[in-house]
């Protein structure tokens, strides 16, 4: 069974998203300097999109990424901590989940989403890096309900 197979119940979808959400929240509320406002303007301009436009986004995006880290979740699973695995192979992951959105971003039709995701771009992968510990702690806390 994948990760993405749990998303199946919509309640339990539904807090997932929610954590997703709240992490987001959390990870851009760290970040500081140039890059943080950045990052900072950025999310304001796609929360601008419409109400409650990045849970829209998170959840038609969370099957596919569950997809994606699937692999490397399951290594974990092997290995006895897949939270500790996704960490230490965050590198890994982050290519994983920005390959997810790499090809969202591809299809985007309104401008503004598809020119703030390729300006953040360059620098993506450093700030998922730092988000996997992070959502790591997230999917396990699913994996087990």
């Amino acid at each position: 069974m994948g990760l993405s197979d749990g998303l199946s119940n919509p309640k339990k979808k539904a807090m997932v998203v929610d954590d997703c959400c709240n992490m987001i929240e959390a990870q851009l509320a760290s970040k500081s300097g140039f890059s943080g406002v950045a990052l900072k303007t950025a999310f304001a301009a796609l929360k601008g999109v419409k109400p409650g436009y990045i849970s829209y986004v998170v959840e038609q995006i969370l099957p596919q990424c569950f997809v994606a880290i699937d692999p490397i979740w399951n290594e974990g699973v092997e290995k006895g901590d897949p939270v500790e695995h996704l960490a230490t192979n965050r590198s890994r992951t982050a290519d994983a989940l920005l390959s997810v959105t790499d090809a969202r971003a591809k299809n985007v039709k309104r401008q503004i989403v598809r020119g703030t995701y390729e300006k953040l771009r360059g620098s993506a992968k450093q700030h998922v890096e730092e988000a996997v510990p992070d959502l790591a702690k997230v999917v396990d806390k699913y994996t087990k309900v």
